[in-house]
């Protein structure tokens, strides 16, 4: 499988690296440094009434992939990354320090966009393509393995389901307990 993660890696950079590309591609991956993007987006969302539950739902949905991607998988698996196992690849941003497998940004973008898939929201189309040029700006600047992106991609998804469900459960037992509260 390493070998296919190197062959998509090194295709990307052969092929398609390289000049104005470089910057946009920088651009878009610090978009989903440590979820920034997914959290403000969020807290806007929760500020809005209307998009509350929306914004309670990805919430819930990047709190379990911050748990799940950073404090289990990644220290569980510990893989390394690609520019550590190829020294010789230059890389154009700073080296992350983390371990590779899952991607957290890909994790991340992907638990926020499945999210608003999940709730139905109109802002599911344009922020899942945002979702999709994050995890490819992963293995274009050589920082993340091919199978890491489908690893965070997966995670991101499972995420935005369990994050649905959270919310919706809450939901429920809320009305419940309103109903209770008003036969007494």
């Amino acid at each position: 499988m390493l070998e296919f993660d190197f062959y998509i890696l090194d295709l990307i950079r052969e092929n398609i690296a390289g000049g104005a590309l470089d910057s946009v591609m920088i651009a878009v991956s610090s978009l989903g440094n440590a979820g920034l993007i997914w959290i403000a987006i969020t807290a806007v969302l929760l500020c809005v009434k209307k998009y509350r539950r929306v914004g309670m739902i990805m919430a819930a949905a990047l709190i379990i992939d911050l748990v799940l991607c950073n404090a289990v998988l990644k220290p569980l698996i510990a893989r390394p990354r690609p520019f550590s196992v190829r020294p010789w690849i230059d890389i154009i941003i700073s080296p992350p320090s983390d371990f590779s497998f899952p991607s957290g940004h890909t994790a991340a973008s992907f638990a926020a966009a499945s999210a608003l898939f999940f709730a139905r929201s109109k802002l599911r189309w344009p922020l899942g393509v945002l979702a999709v040029l994050i995890a490819f700006s992963r293995l274009y600047l050589y920082v993340h393995y091919p199978t890491d992106v489908l690893g965070g991609v997966a995670v991101g998804i499972l995420c935005g389901y369990l994050g649905m469900i959270l919310v919706r459960n809450i939901y429920s037992s809320y009305e419940r307990y309103l109903e209770k509260r008003s036969d007494q």
